[in-house]
């Protein structure tokens, strides 16, 4: 691949990738292949064999699926620096969803083949691996859990302070390219409900609200409206 110091200084603004070892940043780097999407171009689809584990680098990626009828479910809209599509790399069955580009974005693609490769030379990095699918699932768990006890006002205001924060990955920041209408899918509750919550939380002067981003003024009170 072409210089990857631009890269290596994008990535480890991230934590898990700044966690791992110096060795095996540079070898991950080494395999990586730049791919560059335009907006609404999709990345794979549910069904589709494993081709290995993504970086965000520029941009904007959702993940979700789509039924027969049109319905759309969004999981989770990422953006850098944060990796996706390890659970194929440890079953090696089909993509369980589907991923798309919200925007023009480039990402590195780290192929299936070559990453169990250098897994099989070196299997003590296995728990790398299995520490960035773990810090998901702990996450899904307290999403299930906030979708069945919490009330919609400080579940929306959680998911606000996740996603400000890139779920983990990253550090926070105060505005969120993000759409009240994704929100709403994220989170299972209607459009209506969505802006209702969101203009309360403007006229206390905790977000602001502008065409397709959320820009949280006060983040104290969020995290205070996310307890109630």
């Amino acid at each position: 691949m072409p210089d990857s110091s631009p890269f290596l200084i994008a990535l480890r603004q991230g934590h898990w990738f700044a966690g791992l070892p110096n060795e095996l940043q540079q070898a991950l780097l080494d395999m990586a292949q730049v791919q560059q999407f335009d907006a609404g171009q999709r990345l794979f689809r549910r069904g589709d064999k494993p081709s290995g584990l993504y970086a965000v680098i520029e941009g904007a990626v959702r993940v979700g699926a789509v039924s027969e009828t049109g319905k759309e479910a969004l999981l989770i809209l990422v953006e850098p620096p944060y990796w996706f599509g390890e659970i194929s790399l440890f079953d090696g069955l089909p993509r369980t969803h589907d991923a798309f580009a919200e925007s023009a974005s480039t990402l590195l693609l780290l192929p299936q083949a070559e990453l169990l490769a250098l897994l099989e030379r070196q299997p003590q990095h296995w728990r790398d691996f299995a520490l960035l699918m773990s810090q998901k699932l702990r996450m899904a768990f307290i999403a299930l859990e906030e979708m069945s006890l919490l009330p919609a006002a400080p579940r929306l205001a959680r998911r606000l302070l996740l996603i400000a924060e890139n779920y983990g990955e990253g550090e926070p920041r105060q505005v969120l390219h993000l759409a009240q209408e994704q929100l709403a899918l994220m989170l299972s509750l209607s459009r209506q409900t969505t802006n209702q919550i969101l203009k309360e939380l403007e006229a206390q002067g905790i977000v602001r609200l502008t065409y397709g981003e959320i820009e949280i003024l006060d983040r104290a009170r969020l995290r205070k409206a996310a307890e109630s």
